[in-house]
């Protein structure tokens, strides 16, 4: 049986998301996209031949022959088109975050509940092969019990003025990412966070109460210890490296770049520089998240990444904003779990 997924928003990520279903993923098909910009919507069904297109969600989830939606439109509206899409009996992909509120979020979980439909949240780094190397070593024991982790994770530049209006931060919207990482490789639970803020990249950020550089603290139940740190300013490409220290040993993970050859001269010792930005160095993982979501459709198997996976992160990225406001440790247990 070919899984029908219909896309939600044809922006930057559902043209991501509608290239690897067109394409790559096995078992699927690209059967609707919508974007309430409908040209958009218009464009990328030109190019990948998907015959269903609509400036509203609403027409894939009337759709008896749509299987699945993936929802990637602005996590304002991911609450809601979670909650439409289970009530219209859709298996549902949808990117993080699934809200910035945790009742609403509460509220899309028990609508999937209810309706019995699967929801895989779009944390993509956990289907990078660097990243589950990593955790595949952690979980086997080889370095023993973690003690340390480090996460660096920085973009290129900022985003432009007009992003930030619709946006919630850096802790919520690329921290985030690192969050899951945390849980992903660590095997405790975060107990308490601290975090600092700082605009040192683009000062228009401070007009949007909004940060471009920050490191985060974190303790874990076990007594282990983790650190992050985000920057919206690596101007050499997208730096994206972990380390995770054990009694045993550390294992790491390095950027990816264009390729691995050395240049030695007299001036130095030369390299390329990271990939520039998330299309590039993930264009695998998304691939292999989504043939995971169809794969567990076709199975009727679970999700790898389900959606108390996509809240936990939420309330970390809560205390860390906590944390920032009112510059003290925050612990998790300050939230309603």
């Amino acid at each position: 049986m070919t899984i029908n997924i219909g896309i939600i928003g044809a922006g930057r990520i559902g043209r991501i998301h509608a290239e690897n279903i067109a394409t790559q993923v096995q078992g699927a098909s690209a059967f609707a996209i919508a974007d309430t910009h409908l040209p958009a919507a218009q464009e990328t069904a030109a190019k990948l031949g998907i015959p269903n297109v609509s400036d509203t969600h609403r027409d894939m989830l009337a759709n008896p022959d749509v299987h699945a939606v993936a929802i990637c439109s602005i996590t304002d509206t991911h609450a809601q088109y979670i909650i439409e899409a289970a009530q219209a009996g859709k298996h549902i992909f949808c990117e993080k975050p699934i809200d910035y509120n945790l009742a609403r979020i509460d509220e899309a979980l028990a609508a999937v509940e209810k309706a019995g439909v699967k929801l895989q949240i779009g944390f993509n780094r956990r289907f990078d092969p660097n990243f589950c190397y990593a955790r595949e070593v952690i979980t086997s024991g080889q370095i023993g019990e973690p003690h340390l982790i480090r996460i660096t994770s920085r973009d290129p530049e900022p985003a432009p003025m007009e992003h930030l209006q619709h946006s919630a931060g850096l802790l919520m919207e690329t921290t985030i990412h690192d969050f899951d990482m945390v849980r992903f490789l660590m095997d405790s639970p975060v107990t308490e966070i601290y975090a600092a803020a700082s605009v040192l990249v683009a000062p228009y950020y401070a007009d949007f109460g909004h940060v471009d550089t920050a490191m985060t603290m974190l303790r874990f139940e076990s007594g282990a210890l983790g650190v992050i740190d985000n920057s919206y300013g690596a101007v050499y490409g997208y730096d994206q490296r972990a380390e995770v220290l054990g009694p045993k040993g550390a294992v790491s993970t390095d950027n990816q770049t264009a390729n691995r050859t050395v240049l030695n001269d007299a001036n130095g010792i030369h390299s390329p520089n990271p990939l520039y930005f998330f299309p590039e160095r993930y264009a695998n993982a998304y691939a292999i998240e989504m043939q995971a979501f169809v794969d567990a459709i076709t199975n009727d198997t679970p999700v790898p990444v389900t959606g108390a996976d996509g809240r936990a992160p939420v309330v970390m990225a809560l205390a860390a904003l906590k944390s920032i406001k009112e510059n003290r440790p925050v612990k998790l247990s300050e939230f309603d779990l």
